[in-house]
């Protein structure tokens, strides 16, 4: 089927963009979608959304969904015929999150010495780390390795592989990831022979997979998915992870943290800390029951 390449822009005030980001997650056909919220205008107030639609069907949900909420103005604009993903990550900048530097090969001459240098291609995976969501899941983890280590880590949806892989560069003896995405485990894999990595991903469905089970009980649980998939496997994560383990979890709003964090505590979690980027939220909880 053929798709006409197009990017959609939504601008707004902060709580209108973040209600209509809410709206994007909560679409059952626009799971899976690819957006990105940041703050375009400080002095103004003015928050945008960029979604990158992988067919016209999910383009006209995604733009009508938009389009529901008053004191957005939305714009969809056709992207030229070429490699466009290619294009767009060849003007990012690396990522640093603590000990971490995330490039990408545009950058290969500006690794720094001493430091976890995590080399990404995401071809049709997420996770490139620039995102909000990927960076406070470093962050986490990067506070979290300054007084305890991890032998055993999994990664929940894990897209290009960047958080599995910097688990394996800084001494997990097993470092597992997975997504439903078989594009995405394909790259992911592919990241960490780029990187030498001892990090293994699988295409599985679920964490009740013998894949996930045989490496487990994990020390260290990462799931950058979305808050409504976070809430739902909150039990399957407790089951995955080690009395005393740590969940760090991200792909949600701030808006949404309170549904996030209160199924967790009712599973005999505790919050021990809560990092904020742009409109989005990283979540470190401990397992204690």
């Amino acid at each position: 089927m053929s798709h006409t390449p197009v990017q959609i822009i939504a601008r707004g005030p902060r709580v209108i963009a973040e209600t209509a980001a809410e709206a994007l997650d909560a679409d059952a056909q626009l799971e899976g979608a690819t957006y990105s919220i940041l703050e375009e205008d400080e002095d103004k107030g003015i928050w945008r959304i960029d979604a990158f639609p992988m067919s016209d069907e999910e383009a006209n949900g995604i733009a009508a969904c938009l389009r529901e909420h008053d004191g957005l103005t939305v714009m969809v604009e056709k992207l030229a015929d070429a490699d466009w993903l290619a294009m767009s990550l060849s003007g990012l900048p690396p990522v640093e999150a603590g000990r971490f530097f995330v490039y990408g090969a545009h950058d290969q001459g500006r690794v720094p010495p001493n430091r976890v240098n995590l080399k990404i291609d995401a071809g049709a995976a997420f996770g490139t780390g620039h995102h909000g969501t990927t960076v406070g899941c470093l962050m986490a983890f990067d506070a979290l390795l300054k007084r305890e280590r991890f032998e055993r880590v999994l990664d929940v949806g894990c897209g290009t592989g960047v958080l599995a892989i910097a688990a394996a560069k800084t001494g997990s003896r097993v470092a597992v990831g997975t997504d439903i995405d078989a594009p995405s485990v394909r790259i992911a894999n592919e990241n960490a022979k780029l990187n030498r990595a001892d990090a293994r991903f699988v295409h599985v469905a679920g964490l009740n997979d013998r894949n996930v089970r045989d490496h487990g009980p994990y020390d260290l649980v990462f799931a950058n998915i979305l808050a409504p998939p976070l809430v739902a496997l909150s039990q399957d994560i407790k089951a995955a992870l080690s009395l005393g383990g740590v969940a760090i979890l991200s792909g949600l709003l701030r808006t949404q943290e309170r549904r996030v964090t209160a199924a967790y505590l009712s599973r005999g979690f505790v919050l021990e800390r809560r990092i904020h980027r742009d409109a989005w939220s990283a979540l470190v909880l401990r397992r204690v029951g």
